[in-house]
């Protein structure tokens, strides 16, 4: 594999877990508020193919309001900051344009993410002009809900399939956001490729009956 990282700032602090055998494929998968890459990169590591490469970017840390003006990990700085949203998909954006450079068509690479991560994938998605294979959105929503369908006018991506998994006790998301969302995403794309499963007592989280899904979700053949 070739190219520079460092021309691509989320990918040059990027926690990456690389192929045991030729990479032919790659998943990217984003954290969530006061997360960094390496949670998630263990997450990939315990599911992880040889063919396949993992990268799990850090957020920038800037301030955001839900927790109380600290200081933490967020993608982008505000749920409905226009600007934040689209400079937040841009630069993953660059981290996929930057992988199809070294060799790795956008059809075998996956984009995922928990929470704001999620919701930074399915808006990166659906405004990308490259078709992905496929999108993972973990107890998140569509931000700029209220510019689609408009906004993927342009997209690749009206016939990739969308997997959305949320908890039906999240008190942060609830879980009536993430089934919104998924109706309001079979508005844009083509119905039968959205995917909604709720999981009881589950909480704003990931869940060990979630990781089968994820382990056949994020496995590019």
């Amino acid at each position: 594999m070739c190219g520079n990282n460092m021309s691509v700032p989320l990918l040059s602090e990027a926690v990456t877990v690389p192929g045991t055998e030729k990479e032919t494929a790659v998943v990217i998968f984003l954290h969530g508020l006061g997360d960094t890459g390496h949670g998630w990169a263990d997450t990939m590591t315990s599911i992880r193919l040889p063919y396949i490469k993992y990268i799990c970017p850090h957020a920038p840390r800037i301030p955001v309001t839900l927790n109380m003006k600290m200081t933490m990990p967020s993608c982008p700085e505000s749920p409905e900051d226009e600007a934040g949203i689209k400079r937040a998909a841009e630069n993953i954006k660059a981290i996929i344009d930057h992988e199809v450079k070294n060799g790795i068509p956008s059809s075998r690479i996956i984009l995922g993410g928990f929470s704001q991560g999620g919701a930074l994938s399915l808006y990166t998605a659906l405004t990308s002009q490259r078709q992905l294979a496929g999108v993972v959105g973990l107890s998140c929503w569509l931000p700029l809900h209220k510019t689609f369908p408009q906004a993927a006018s342009g997209s690749g991506n009206k016939d990739t399939p969308i997997l959305q998994c949320h908890g039906e006790m999240d008190p942060m998301i609830p879980v009536q956001f993430g089934a919104m969302t998924a109706e309001k995403l079979k508005t844009i794309i083509s119905p039968q490729n959205v995917t909604f499963r709720s999981y009881p007592g589950l909480m704003h989280s990931s869940c060990p009956q979630q990781t089968p899904v994820l382990y056949t979700t994020l496995h590019v053949n």
